[in-house]
């Protein structure tokens, strides 16, 4: 009797559990059938989508420079002091002159070998400190030709660009100009096919681009090269940018 009455209330258990998963399922099953009708319902507009360009120039008025100072000599000592003698005077120099992020960019001391008569023979050392810094571009010419009178024995590259305002403008109108270009042309091409636009779906915007400078190498110069004036003029600098309309009708 015991184990007829354990297995009654199991089967009491179970069989309520068994109704109500039945249950969830009819009702699962309603709601599916209610709403995927209206789903299906829904009419997808169809969409234009373009892409318009916007360009932007500026002048450049900021000119990054590096230069700096390379010795030989027999021994490492002597080419080291001379090295650090001629880069101080010039840095000193530059400091003086209210440069933009003035920064040490190399340091080097190389054993200098010849190679004649297929042997190597050591006959003396090469030491070169190297710096940049940042000047106003009508400044430049002038701060050159006195660090080659300071001691700077090479100028390795000049580059120019525009400043952060200058740029931070320049990128806005770029995506206005962008922005504006896009919206004609959806206009044009759906005048032409007689269609009326109705509201903008999507709007992607991608971040106005401004390419690196291009870098105006400079060749080795030498302290007698001092007394010819150096020109320096900049460029402009091209900003791009570009917007994606994505236009029902």
């Amino acid at each position: 009797m015991s184990k007829y009455r354990k297995q009654l209330k199991i089967s009491q258990f179970t069989v309520p559990n068994l109704r109500l998963s039945s249950g969830f399922a009819i009702c699962s099953f309603l709601s599916l059938t209610l709403i995927n009708p209206v789903m299906a319902s829904e009419k997808l507009l169809p969409t234009l989508t373009v892409t318009g360009n916007g360009i932007e120039k500026i002048a450049t008025t900021l000119t990054q420079v590096r230069l700096g100072v390379e010795i030989q000599g027999k021994t490492a000592t002597e080419v080291q002091q001379e090295v650090a003698s001629r880069t101080s005077a010039v840095v000193d120099l530059l400091r003086s002159k209210n440069v933009e992020q003035l920064q040490t960019t190399g340091v080097r001391l190389q054993p200098n070998y010849d190679y004649s008569n297929k042997q190597r023979r050591l006959v003396g050392y090469i030491g070169t400190n190297t710096v940049s810094f940042r000047l106003q571009t009508e400044l430049v010419g002038t701060l050159l030709d006195e660090t080659v009178k300071a001691g700077a024995s090479r100028i390795d590259g000049v580059s120019f660009t525009a400043t952060p305002e200058a740029i931070s403008t320049a990128q806005k109108d770029a995506l206005r100009k962008a922005t504006i270009d896009a919206q004609a042309m959806a206009d044009t091409v759906l005048e032409t096919l007689n269609l009326t636009s109705k509201e903008i779906v999507s709007i992607q915007v991608n971040q106005a681009s401004v390419p690196p400078p291009k870098p105006i190498q400079v060749e080795q110069l030498s302290r007698a090269d001092a007394q010819v004036n150096t020109p320096i003029i900049g460029g402009e600098q091209t900003v791009r940018a570009s917007v994606t309309l994505q236009i029902s009708y």
